[in-house]
């Protein structure tokens, strides 16, 4: 395939084959053998999946300006966001019309937009749970200095993370990087939010997808309540007397609580030496992640690694090891607990959930079975029914999120269409 003399690819990893897609062609016309069906987000601009290499990518049709702009933007951020893949600029049809710049991303992987969670009838709490996860986002990005400037539930894609969501941010083109945020910057993005997601909302109860009863203004606000409270955990200056010292270490553990680690405290004291006031300088989000991590390899979301570690928790009382080393029995819980169970699904299955997530399931699973029979239900009987009777009705994840096991869904699988504004 023959490319004007003028394409330009800027890429950390550049993969031979984008050579071989057509950008000669307006996104809008790529032939379909060579696109993902992939359900997408309302955008200000073309959007289409790809296939390239045995991976998918998303590719946005921009304005070259704001393609590098974005793409530096991805690349410096250090949060939950799709990564960026590289930029296909100087672009031209084949009778010399110029196109737009393509950003490529890479397509992150059990995600969904906002639209395509509410399409299938979800439970009332979804917004709340969607909301709860876009407030961490926001902190998350603020305390790096990102100010957002169209914060919005179309410019998130979420994911499932153990009854919770994970969010991540998706759209950058309208973001910058500063040493610190304002006040004022703040308030503004949390401002633009809770219109935009009150918008979105509105929009969703128009389309009959959300509860008509549903109080868009008051989820709108929970919003910047929940951006508040967990602000205030992360940065607030804590006052108390000399001999409640205990309160470092109370407050170092809340915020672990809460899935953040604190890598530096400032602390002073009076001249007098009776108060003492401590703040966190440094957090960093992902406490339990990163234990699961260290202990276990796995790499999974910061709920589904705090189901797992209290898995993992019991999993010692119940073998008498509290006193052992906790990297050898996170092994052998390894071994003998989640990685049996997981593989107790068959593996034309598996690919409908992550494998943290479907442990997490199974684990819910036991609870009710035990609770229906009075006994401790045994794992291989646990993955055995979940098997037979609850996981081949889940739509695969790709196609929705959200449903939680016996819940009633579409059975068709299938998502509204999606027209590119």
């Amino acid at each position: 395939m023959q490319h004007p003399q003028s394409l330009r690819i800027t890429a950390a990893s550049p993969d031979p084959a984008l050579l071989d897609l057509p950008w000669h062609v307006p996104l809008e016309r790529w032939p379909e053998e060579l696109l993902a069906a992939l359900p997408r987000g309302i955008s200000r601009h073309i959007v289409r999946f790809a296939r390239l290499s045995g991976r998918v990518i998303a590719i946005k049709e921009i304005r070259e300006n704001l393609a590098y702009h974005e793409y530096d933007m991805l690349r410096q951020l250090d949060v939950p966001s799709v990564l960026p893949v590289g930029i296909i600029a100087g672009r031209s049809s084949p009778d010399g019309e110029p196109l737009e710049a393509a950003l490529i991303t890479e397509h992150l992987p059990f995600s969904l937009p906002y639209r395509a969670l509410f399409s299938q009838g979800l439970r009332p709490d979804t917004a709340t749970r969607l909301i709860d996860a876009l407030a961490v986002l926001m902190v998350r990005l603020h305390l790096e200095g990102f100010f957002w400037g169209d914060v919005s539930l179309s410019n998130t894609l979420f994911r499932r993370d153990a009854g919770a969501f994970s969010a991540y941010l998706v759209d950058a083109e309208t973001g910058d990087l500063h040493e610190r945020l304002s006040d004022g910057q703040r308030a503004y993005d949390l401002d633009i939010a809770r219109i935009n997601i009150i918008g979105e909302l509105m929009d969703l109860q128009a389309g009959e997808l959300l509860d008509p009863d549903a109080d868009v203004t008051r989820i709108g606000d929970a919003l910047v309540e929940r951006y508040g409270e967990l602000w205030r955990a992360l940065t607030e200056v804590e006052s108390f007397s000399f001999a409640e010292r205990w309160r470092v270490q109370a407050r170092i553990d809340r915020l672990n609580d809460l899935g953040f680690d604190v890598d530096e405290l400032a602390m002073t004291t009076e001249a007098d030496g009776t108060t003492v006031h401590i703040q966190p300088k440094v957090v960093d989000a992902g406490h339990h992640s990163r234990r699961l991590m260290r202990l276990t390899g796995l790499d999974v979301q910061e709920n589904q690694a705090r189901r797992l570690l209290n898995d993992l928790d019991e999993y010692r009382a119940a073998t008498g090891r509290q006193h052992e080393d906790e990297s050898f029995v996170a092994l052998d819980w390894l071994n003998e607990a989640f990685e049996p169970a997981v593989r107790a699904v068959p593996r034309n299955l598996r690919g409908q959930l992550e494998a943290a997530e479907i442990y997490h399931e199974l684990l819910e699973h036991r609870w009710f079975m035990s609770q229906a029979q009075h006994r401790d239900v045994p794992m291989p009987e646990v993955a055995d029914d979940y098997v037979r009777n609850i996981l081949p009705s889940r739509p695969d994840e790709h196609a929705v999120l959200g449903v939680q096991p016996g819940e009633p869904r579409d059975d068709t699988g299938v998502l509204p269409a999606v027209i590119d504004d």
